[in-house]
């Protein structure tokens, strides 16, 4: 998969989807950095075929709305310390690539994988 991980999430998953074989990047490999606006991610994001994953909600609302982002991982874990994201990503990233190949927009928490569609 390729995918682009928001400012919200740690670096240390783009890295480890990296080491897992994925193509990823964070918002800190663009050149604001950060600071980079919502409008630039999406615009990375599907000029160059990747995911937007995210914890911010906007972005969710700019895809029912807009259609944009092309595909969407929301995380909705709530507050989550960084070892247990990483544990939840790699138990489930199987499913979430699986889910990607009919879905646009794909929910993950503690306890379940939301497939919108």
């Amino acid at each position: 998969m390729k995918l682009l991980v928001d400012a919200q999430l740690p670096l240390r998953l783009a890295i480890w989807l990296k080491d897992a074989g994925h193509d990823a990047l964070h918002t800190l490999d663009l050149p604001q950095a950060n600071l980079t606006p919502d409008g630039e991610v999406i615009a990375v994001a599907d000029q160059d075929g990747r995911i937007v994953v995210t914890k911010d909600d906007d972005f969710v609302q700019t895809f029912l709305i807009q259609g944009k982002p092309q595909r969407l991982l929301l995380i909705s874990t709530g507050n989550i310390s960084n070892n247990d994201l990483l544990a939840l990503i790699s138990k489930n990233i199987e499913a979430i690539a699986r889910a990607f190949e009919s879905a646009a927009y794909v929910e993950i928490g503690r306890e379940s994988l939301v497939v919108h569609g």
